[in-house]
């Protein structure tokens, strides 16, 4: 897809498909699941004929363009992205074959489930689920607290621990037998992110849909990418908020100009983490590379949207205010694993 037709088939979708819903994502829990398979039929996800690497280049864009209208569907967005991720990596090629074109051309949705594996491989949580082999695969027990972007077809990669030594990650199904889901819809935002409750209760999970026998050593290798994809939902919430203040400048005779952060500061923080983050995107994405920009990131999004309330004033404490959403939803890109916690302990 030629540049300019891509960013104008997007910013079409974009005002099209998602602005009309975002107060009915943010307000009544509104899960966008037409516009997420948008996405995939309009080709933006295609990964055919460039390397993993090429793709991430490009699907980063996208994930910021969302974020800048709604940070919860670009939310929702980064967990079919992380599920993408799992698929493209696997070594179980019968996995890749079926389900890559699939969550590529917008077919199919998937989630995460990583939460949980992220903080144990950080030495912060014990594995939520137990696996043992049996005839065909392994049965999955225990219970995952919350996975976002779910849905009644929908995927989600999970690690369940076999022994001390073994830990797999498998590919499920959430109309998989004996899994319970519970929806979770008392946020203080993104409640219109399909997030729920997961319980296994020895849910059979055959060979066929196992990403990794050895979790440990996959985990290393997805795990910058699955990193990758959070950084443009904060840095769209940024975009968006630099804009708002912007809008304000002349408000009441332009007092805001007396403010401690004004427009261009945010900017100049923004491009520079921008340029970090391509510059990481072509030399080559590394873990403690990526981890510094996400922290980076997290905490300018932070300022941004602290700013952008400030600027608007009273105006933005209404409960249908863009920059009152834009704070909530900024609160909740702080505690994405890894959270800002996470990557301090993970950057020390």
């Amino acid at each position: 897809m030629h540049a300019l037709n891509y960013d104008v088939q997007l910013d079409t979708l974009l005002q099209k498909d998602l602005k009309p819903l975002v107060r009915s994502i943010d307000e009544k829990a509104y899960y966008p699941k037409e516009f997420l398979l948008e996405i995939g039929k309009n080709g933006f996800l295609s990964s055919e004929g460039i390397t993993v690497a090429e793709a991430a280049r490009q699907e980063v864009n996208v994930v910021q363009n969302v974020s800048s209208y709604c940070m919860t569907t670009g939310f929702n967005l980064w967990c079919h992205m992380a599920a993408l991720t799992y698929v493209r990596h696997t070594e179980n090629q019968s996995l890749k074959d079926r389900f890559l074109p699939a969550l590529e051309n917008g077919e199919l949705l998937g989630a995460t489930g990583l939460s949980n594996p992220m903080k144990y491989y950080a030495g912060l949580e014990k594995l939520h689920l137990k696996a043992e082999r049996v005839n065909g695969g392994y049965t999955l027990k225990g219970a995952l607290p919350a996975v976002s972007n779910l849905g009644e077809d929908h995927w989600f990669g999970a690690v369940a621990e076999v022994d001390s030594d073994k830990r797999i990650m498998a590919f499920v199904s959430c109309s998989q037998e004996n899994l319970e889901l519970k929806e979770k819809v008392s946020y203080l935002g993104l409640n219109g992110s399909a997030t729920y409750a997961c319980r296994f209760d020895h849910v059979f999970v055959p060979d066929e849909q196992i990403l990794a026998e050895d979790a440990d050593s996959f985990i290393q290798k997805i795990r910058p990418y699955f990193v990758t994809y959070q950084v443009p939902v904060g840095l769209g919430v940024v975009e968006a908020s630099i804009k708002s203040v912007r809008r304000c400048a002349a408000k009441q005779g332009g007092v805001n100009e007396l403010l401690p952060v004004q427009a261009d500061d945010l900017q100049d923080r923004f491009d520079a983490v921008q340029q970090e983050f391509t510059e990481l995107l072509e030399a080559g994405v590394t873990w403690k590379g990526i981890l510094s920009v996400r922290r980076t990131a997290a905490y300018l999004t932070m300022e941004a949207v602290h700013a952008a309330m400030m600027h608007a004033g009273g105006a933005a404490y209404l409960q249908t205010s863009a920059d009152g959403r834009r704070l909530r939803e900024a609160y909740f890109f702080m505690n994405l694993t890894p959270t800002v916690k996470h990557l301090e302990k993970m950057l020390q």
